[in-house]
């Protein structure tokens, strides 16, 4: 009897530190968005490609506050092909911006950098064409950096920082770890992971699934 109890009391304490460090993990975890490519247009290129005072189309929201993806589409073209329907999002920035996938850059004849998003000096350019209008682009073009979305309290409770590198785990069947990951650190920011086409399908990943962030 004094043994059976033992074993039961054993039995409670493993289930009890497995759910506690699960529960630690989920707490350390943020959900994953995967981005298609997409461009960001400026107020100067909206009116070359759309028409003179053209606005935004609102079609639906996306993880970030304040951000949505447009009804507007615009064409890309390289040196050896050229991407249709790529979606333009809102609202405008300051600087156009294209971002899409390695594999992207192989079927238009471009090498994108990886980069953090703004920063595009010495990118490759590609041309733009929209239904009133083309641009000939000589930067612009990122591979964007894989980067996490926190606020300020979701940083402090995961003991992160913003320009921070972390690595982050990813659960099952083609699952691993990502390396340099990118925190990123607002108040107007939403609690979200972002990668690209290409890494969500070499690691199985769907919108929504989480990652797990590792501080070394």
């Amino acid at each position: 009897m004094e043994k059976s109890r033992q074993t039961y009391e054993m039995f409670v304490q493993l289930v009890t530190r497995l759910v506690i460090e699960e529960l630690e993990k989920f707490q350390r975890s943020v959900p994953i968005g995967v981005s298609n490519r997409h461009i960001h247009l400026d107020r100067k290129d909206m009116d070359i490609l759309f028409g003179q005072g053209s606005e935004l189309t609102f079609k639906k929201e996306l993880g970030q506050p304040g951000q949505y993806a447009c009804e507007e589409t615009v064409t890309l073209r390289g040196p050896k092909g050229e991407l249709s329907r790529v979606r333009v999002l809102g609202p405008l920035r300051s600087e156009s911006q294209v971002e899409m996938s390695v594999t992207d850059g192989f079927a238009l004849g471009v090498r994108p950098p990886i980069r953090e998003s703004g920063k595009l000096e010495g990118t490759p350019g590609v041309t733009i064409v929209g239904p009133k209008g083309t641009i000939e682009k000589d930067t612009g073009a990122i591979a964007a950096l894989r980067h996490i979305h926190l606020t300020p309290e979701n940083a402090r409770r995961m003991g992160v920082r913003d320009k921070q590198m972390v690595k982050v785990e990813i659960g099952g069947l083609r699952g691993g770890v990502f390396h340099n990951v990118l925190i990123r650190v607002s108040e107007q920011f939403a609690p979200e992971m972002h990668i690209d086409v290409d890494e969500a399908n070499a690691f199985g990943v769907k919108n929504g699934d989480r990652a797990y962030i590792i501080v070394d």
